[in-house]
């Protein structure tokens, strides 16, 4: 039997594993701050000390970071990934990276002998506790095809997309999209208040139309609440905004309407929101 193990359990991490362990797999754990790992304790799973041990003790490893420091950190680090890593072992690193970072991830595995996937996801804190989550693989087809079933009990869509960086590709794409299409709607909100206009009936107006779609709906109805707790926090999405802005330097594509939205989220975390939901870009655009 395939034995799995989990590097990182915040909020979208903690769910994804307890789904793994809900759904029969056994489970050894870690994360940089060891109380988080309680609830999962109690469902079964088993601590380790670091993720070397992590990697040691498993067959496959799964890991849901928050940014490339942290990826680069828990693999290269002392007592890391790499350190745990021998002929056959699988590495699956679904957090949101750049491509050089999971490039030079995958690089580093495969020449200690292991198997490397990249899988981001599209979604957040409730689709990662439903697991209705979207993963956008790419690297090792024969890692990929081994974990799908663990990747289906994780979400309600997966693709391939080949060579490693394609993955983190797609989900800066994805994600740039989003944070523009949030950046508008606040400005919208906004700018409707101030003409006079209930949030509640420009909600109504969008979900009759052409513009209807889950996350208006769901992070408007927050918004008109004042309830910004995180679900992804803003500091990840502005995370995710400056690489896609980088990638589109690199590969030479202008990315007009992006850069403004990045300024706008940079706005915000001077702001002191770096930790609310990224939806609190509302509070930003009101200023």
């Amino acid at each position: 039997m395939v034995r799995f193990g989990f590097l990182g359990l915040g909020i979208m991490g903690s769910p994804m594993a307890a789904n793994l362990i809900k759904a029969g797999h056994e489970l050894v754990i870690w994360n940089r701050t060891a109380e988080k790992c309680g609830p999962l304790l109690e469902l079964g799973a088993f601590e380790a000390s670091s993720p070397r041990q992590v990697v040691e003790e498993t067959d496959v490893t799964f890991a849901m970071l928050a940014d490339p420091e942290a990826a680069l950190a828990v693999v290269f680090g002392e007592g890391g990934v790499l350190e745990g890593t021998s002929s056959g072992k699988g590495y699956v690193d679904m957090s949101t990276v750049d491509e050089v970072t999971s490039s030079r991830i995958a690089e580093a595995v495969a020449k200690a002998g292991g198997r490397f996937l990249e899988a981001p996801v599209s979604g957040t804190r409730k689709p990662a506790e439903d697991g209705t989550l979207v993963i956008l693989a790419a690297g090792d087809e024969s890692l990929y095809n081994l974990v799908s079933p663990q990747l289906d009990v994780m979400g309600k869509k997966r693709v391939f997309l080949g060579e490693v960086g394609r993955g983190a590709r797609m989900k800066l794409v994805v994600n740039m999209i989003m944070a523009g299409m949030m950046t508008s709607f606040c400005e919208g909100l906004a700018l409707g208040r101030k003409g006079g206009l209930e949030s509640a009936g420009i909600l109504d107006v969008l979900a009759a139309g052409a513009l209807a779609n889950p996350m208006f709906a769901i992070k408007g109805a927050l918004i008109g609440q004042g309830d910004f707790r995180p679900a992804f926090p803003l500091k990840h999405m502005q995370k995710d905004l400056r690489l896609a802005v980088e990638l589109g330097d690199i590969l030479g594509q202008s990315l007009p309407s992006a850069k403004a939205a990045n300024r706008t989220f940079e706005r915000a975390l001077s702001d002191g929101l770096g930790d609310e939901d990224f939806c609190a870009v509302f509070k930003t655009v009101t200023d």
